[in-house]
């Protein structure tokens, strides 16, 4: 007889990896890291979604996070192309170094 994993558990793990991401984005200087960490971010909130949806037995819940997947594979997309951009233009990635919207 299969065993299920309790819903506080995919909570806690979700939990763990959105505060992961969140520190990431307030202590790292780095674009690169700052991108994966948001995306860190965004597959925990993933992650919550779809226990939820598996629990309470809907599946809109798990529809709405493929849509959320595609606009983050855009998102990563647009930001790697910004970060080539940055760096061409700056030859550097760290974004406190980075003042192109001052005169």
């Amino acid at each position: 007889m299969p065993t299920t994993i309790p819903l506080d558990w995919y909570l806690m793990l979700s939990a763990v990896l959105f505060v992961t991401g969140v520190i990431g984005v307030i202590t790292r200087r780095n674009a690169i890291i700052i991108f994966m960490s948001l995306e860190l971010m965004l597959n925990a909130v993933n992650l919550t979604m779809v226990s939820f949806s598996a629990y309470n037995g809907n599946i809109g819940g798990q529809m709405f996070v493929f849509f959320i997947m595609a606009v983050a594979a855009a998102e990563a997309a647009v930001g790697l192309a910004i970060v080539l951009a940055l760096f061409r233009n700056k030859q550097t990635v760290y974004v406190d170094e980075v003042n192109l919207m001052k005169w």
